[in-house]
């Protein structure tokens, strides 16, 4: 768990660096805003495409070494990301090589995390999303502050945060333990001997791609459900480039303070709301199976407010606030993110039902930054942020539609 969980603060940690010296970027780059929103676009289409492949490929392979692999090519791309010269070789180091190996890590650690554990499965997994709050926080302050602090400014962490990677993936090939498929083919066989109401598809040695999309696809809740998380990743995305900038350019403060602002409150906020949401589902699952997807759909409804506020705040204090709340119903959501899929899908899928589920969300999501961009050039940046809040009613809403079907369809 230790070891995933560093490997996940890189992961979400590295997305980051974009956005913290994005200001620093566009200035030697010499790109407008909507064309510098083009490498955040290319990185999320990149991964949404990559990733129902990387699902499919943890199923049938051994997923230690899909996660080992993948944090290596991510972080070889975040290091290359530190020497380019023009927009292009940007979009080909953080765009596509980063978005390629990011979509190896995240649907192998959350199968092997939710093999290990069935009652307190969110909770476990709300550990994991833990790392992707400190990762970004961390990486956010850390980037502003090296940044600043030498001649090559924004390439800097870059090349730090890059090395490090490509060093933990070494960690990783040594010290994590990989699941073999034969016991996780054995507990699919007890489970859906046991449950039989659940069972989809009869136990093969090597579930492949077309297998697990018949299973995704033909149970309308998951495609509702990844059409929830569609509107999230698109919120997501859209914070996490523009806000930094957005801080700068409305209050005045330095990219490195700016960096670290856009994301410290919104994650300290998450940290509680995750925590306390797993926790509080895990207890009352077992009386209550669609209490997962009810928390998703809390977490959305109630964010609405505080991304309008936020956008909208007149002062450095209360937007700060806005985004704490937002970051406390967001980590609702997140407490119960893959959580709420599992339960739903045999666990020999959890992998490619995974990795099918992200793919849509950001093949999807991967528009917000340009959108963003684009409406910040034609009208302003809280116009841009605002306009997420839309987003997040949809995703609750669709989130409502599947828990219906799921659980109380007569």
């Amino acid at each position: 768990m230790a070891l995933l969980w560093v490997a996940f603060f890189l992961q979400q940690g590295t997305r980051q660096i974009f956005g913290a010296t994005l200001t620093s970027i566009q200035g030697s780059l010499g790109a407008s805003a909507a064309a510098i929103g083009v490498v955040a676009t290319v990185f999320t289409f990149a991964y949404g495409l990559s990733v129902p492949f990387a699902g499919a490929a943890a199923d049938l392979f051994n997923r230690k070494w899909m996660v080992v692999s993948g944090v290596f090519v991510f972080c070889l791309g975040i290091f290359a990301s530190g020497f380019v010269s023009s927009l292009g070789l940007m979009i080909v180091s953080y765009g596509i090589l980063n978005g390629f190996g990011q979509s190896f890590y995240y649907p192998s650690a959350t199968s092997i995390i939710g093999e290990l554990h069935k009652e307190t499965r969110a909770t476990a997994l709300s550990i994991l999303q833990m790392g992707l709050y400190a990762g970004i926080i961390g990486c956010s302050a850390a980037s502003g502050w090296l940044a600043e602090s030498g001649a090559e400014g924004w390439r800097i962490p870059f090349k730090v945060f890059g090395g490090i990677g490509i060093l933990w993936a070494v960690v990783l090939a040594l010290g994590l333990q990989g699941k073999s498929l034969d016991r996780i083919n054995k507990a699919d066989k007890i489970s859906e001997t046991n449950n039989p109401v659940n069972h989809v598809n009869p136990v093969q040695n090597k579930p492949t791609l077309k297998e697990a999309f018949k299973v995704f696809a033909g149970n309308p809740s998951t495609l509702l459900l990844a059409a929830g998380l569609g509107m999230m990743i698109y919120v997501d995305i859209g914070f996490k480039t523009w806000m930094p900038s957005h801080l700068s350019e409305t209050f005045g403060m330095a990219e490195g303070s700016a960096a670290l602002n856009a994301v410290l409150w919104h994650y300290l906020g998450a940290f509680v709301g995750v925590t306390l949401a797993g926790r509080i589902s895990d207890r009352l699952v077992a009386h209550r199976p669609s209490v997962r997807m009810e928390t998703n759909i809390i977490g959305l409804a109630l964010g609405v407010p505080f991304i309008v506020w936020m956008a909208y705040a007149p002062s450095p204090m209360t937007c700060g606030i806005a985004m704490a709340i937002f970051g406390v119903f967001r980590g609702v959501y997140d407490s119960n993110l893959m959580a709420s899929l599992f339960d739903i899908i045999p666990q020999k899928y959890h992998a490619s039902g995974a990795g099918l589920m992200l793919s849509c969300a950001f093949v999807f999501g991967s528009t917000s930054p340009v959108v963003l961009g684009v409406v910040k050039d034609s009208f302003s940046s809280t116009a841009a942020l605002a306009s997420l809040a839309a987003f997040y009613i949809v995703g609750a809403a669709v989130i409502a539609i599947a828990r219906r079907r799921q659980y109380f369809r007569s």
